[in-house]
């Protein structure tokens, strides 16, 4: 294993052959491959969880590792939650990173503060979200890495406010998109494994994600990580954060807003702009792909030319899907450390 993480970090720093020029930074286009390991079945937890008020949210989140370290935030997607990273978080905080683990807008213990903030789940209000959590907890630049959900975040984070991102981590690469770019039609089997956007943008899709959030989301984990064999335990610590009372609306105006069936928020609509035009990431940036990832993800290649900084492309062989994080976190938590280390 250590002898593939040094091969990934001088691929990384610009040292090993085969990088080409792009821009102001430098891409490696080789599809680096590291043994993953996968996550135990125990019941890990992050103990007590903080919370604090920041922009329109009382934000739930776990913290690890010295307080004067190097912060990482990690960033969950749907329908998971900060349990993704308990493996990951406990690797990072032992190299001394301050890491931050914070429930999305939707999920565990995060809330509004107000019954009148829309129930918004556009990608900008939640990357925001984060902006605000950092601003509150004087934390002037992160590694920003996440997936699903999370990995679009941290994308929008590294677009817009490179200046706070000392590096950035995506699993399945560069999903910036937009409202515009959502109305265009797929071929007819990508536009399959969009089955669930297309459900929820009914109102029996509403009000059967409503009823069955659980079941809903077991599928989703299953469909998602084919070869990902967790138990119920594992699933049931995760899936308690669906019973946040906003949980439900979040995730159908995210999915709905996405199709332009929802409005957004005026305010956030001149960062949209920002984002229909498909900006470039500048900041220091290592993509993931599982080998094994069933739900929809674009081929790396479409999106390489997408960084213009440094840059690595790492694809996590072994079974491993969609919630890459917690079914390899040793590899995630390499990903982060290097990343870091090519700031």
């Amino acid at each position: 294993m250590k002898q593939i993480i040094d091969q990934h970090r001088r691929q990384f720093l610009g040292v090993a052959t085969g990088a080409v020029a792009v821009g102001l930074g430098v891409i490696d286009l080789a599809r680096a491959e590291t043994e993953p390991l996968r996550s135990s079945a125990s019941n890990a937890s992050f103990g007590a969880i903080k919370q604090i008020d920041a922009g329109v949210l009382n934000v739930g989140y776990a913290e690890v590792g010295p307080s004067n370290g190097p912060v990482a935030i990690l960033l969950h997607g749907w329908p998971y939650d900060i349990h993704a990273f308990v493996d990951v978080a406990p690797i990072l905080a032992k190299a001394g990173y301050r890491v931050i683990v914070p429930y999305l807008r939707g999920y565990g213990t995060t809330h509004f503060l107000s019954s009148e903030t829309p129930r918004n789940g556009e990608p900008a209000a939640m990357a925001v979200d984060i902006i605000a959590l950092m601003d509150k907890l004087d934390i002037k630049k992160a590694v920003v890495a996440g997936f699903d959900w999370g990995a679009r975040t941290a994308d929008v984070i590294a677009a817009l406010w490179p200046d706070r991102c000392r590096a950035l981590v995506s699993v399945s690469g560069y999903l910036i998109s937009s409202q515009a770019a959502g109305s265009s039609p797929l071929p007819p089997q990508a536009e399959l494994q969009w089955w669930y956007q297309f459900y929820f943008a009914t109102e029996r899709g509403r009000a059967g994600y409503e009823k069955y959030t659980h079941d809903f989301a077991k599928l989703i984990w299953k469909l998602a990580s084919p070869q990902w064999k967790f138990d119920d335990a594992t699933f049931n610590r995760s899936a308690a954060a669906l019973d946040n009372k906003d949980h439900v609306a979040i995730t159908i105006h995210n999915y709905r807003w996405r199709l332009g069936l929802a409005q957004g928020e005026a305010k956030y609509e001149h960062l949209e702009k920002k984002l229909a035009a498909a900006p470039q990431i500048e900041v220091p940036t290592i993509t993931m792909e599982g080998d094994a990832n069933g739900a929809p993800h674009p081929d790396p290649s479409a999106y390489a030319r997408k960084f213009s900084g440094r840059y690595e492309f790492r694809l996590i062989t072994g079974g491993i899907g969609h919630n890459l994080p917690q079914e390899a976190p040793q590899a995630f938590a390499e990903a982060v450390i290097d990343a870091n280390s090519g700031a």
